[in-house]
């Protein structure tokens, strides 16, 4: 079948390319329709590497997706043939300890699309657990489908934080997992959210939800932005998304006393932390790897409308213009947020 390989660093080709998969009883067989470009993608493709996870065989891009199922598994009772589904892309050993507690994308075996070795979604068909299978409600399109997977990162933030009703957060970061992650924390009780970046262009398409309040860096008018929808306190809860050392050395400056921090954006390598600002304040550090048990609800919030993904979607290429896509995304042109890809 038709193919995005990543060749080695800088090399991307559609190919024919053939997968030794077998429908088990607990799968089911998608067709791919829409796949979003994601920046880990993009660093594979323009590094060839992230961390300890290296490319070093040819291997399919794409991680977020949705399509239709083609077959299912004897077992399958959730999810029949015909309807139009979204996949998470962390395959775990259900047998892991994390797996058994809960926290099955801590389980140091999972298996994640287009991270080195693993095969991705960018291919026509794919076989997929059932368990990992979702079905979109009937308003959901293909294109918000495949978006569930940025999505879920921030309602796993979102969740870890512990939002109280009326909270007031700042988001650090406004690429796609940092204005997703402002919406997931609008959607679970924010009263307001603040998004930050040196991009005017990005803040621009988050200005336009209501509830976030852009601010560019460079201005000099983070604090004072913070100050005034604080009365001066500092905000609840700072999600951090750009991974920028400097913003992660300073993460406690704008935290109200007792306030919390969650880091989300990954440093290229290790950052300084002022754990001194950050034990004056008491400030509650939280991490977060991915997401675990963020699809359904994601889903039933993007159903209701109290997500809205549309706006963050900046261009859409056929499966054929695919290398001109990615080329697109690693150009990082700031009016983009995400770029997808439709199977034809």
């Amino acid at each position: 079948m038709k193919a995005l390989v990543l060749e080695k660093a800088g090399k991307i080709s559609i190919q024919n390319k053939a997968f030794d998969e077998t429908l088990e009883e607990t799968d089911v067989q998608v067709k791919i329709h829409s796949v979003g470009i994601c920046g880990s993608d993009i660093h594979y493709y323009q590094h060839g590497r992230i961390g300890p996870f290296v490319v070093q065989a040819p291997m399919v891009l794409g991680h977020e997706a949705s399509g239709t199922v083609l077959a299912v598994g004897k077992k399958v009772t959730h999810i029949k043939v015909g309807d139009r589904v979204c996949m998470e892309p962390g395959i775990p050993d259900m047998q892991s300890p994390q797996s058994r507690a809960g926290i099955y994308n801590l389980d140091p075996a999972v298996r994640f699309w287009a991270t080195p070795p693993i095969d991705g979604s960018l291919r026509e068909t794919l076989i997929h657990p059932a368990a990992f299978t979702f079905p979109l409600p009937d308003n959901v399109s293909f294109a918000e489908g495949a978006m569930v997977e940025p999505l879920a990162i921030g309602m796993h933030a979102a969740t870890k934080a512990g939002i109280k009703p009326g909270d007031i957060a700042l988001v650090i970061g406004a690429g796609t997992i940092g204005v997703v992650t402002a919406l997931a924390a609008l959607a679970g009780g924010c009263a307001e959210v603040i998004i930050c970046d040196v991009f005017d262009e990005k803040l621009a398409i988050a200005a336009n939800y209501q509830g976030l309040h852009a601010v560019n860096i460079k201005s000099g008018q983070l604090a004072q932005k913070v100050s005034e929808l604080t009365s001066g306190n500092g905000v609840d809860i700072v999600f951090e998304c750009s991974g920028s050392k400097a913003a992660i050395a300073t993460v406690s400056e704008h935290i109200a006393p007792g306030g919390t921090a969650v880091l989300i954006g990954m440093p290229i390598d290790a950052a300084p932390l002022d754990i001194v600002a950050a034990q004056a304040k008491e400030v509650t550090f939280k991490t977060i790897f991915r997401y675990a048990n963020m699809y359904p609800r994601t889903l039933r919030l993007l159903s209701s409308g109290k997500l809205n993904v549309k706006p963050l979607i900046s261009a859409t290429y056929k499966f054929a213009e695919g290398i001109e896509a990615f080329e697109r995304a690693a150009a990082g042109n700031p009016t983009d947020i995400k770029i997808m890809l439709e199977m034809e």
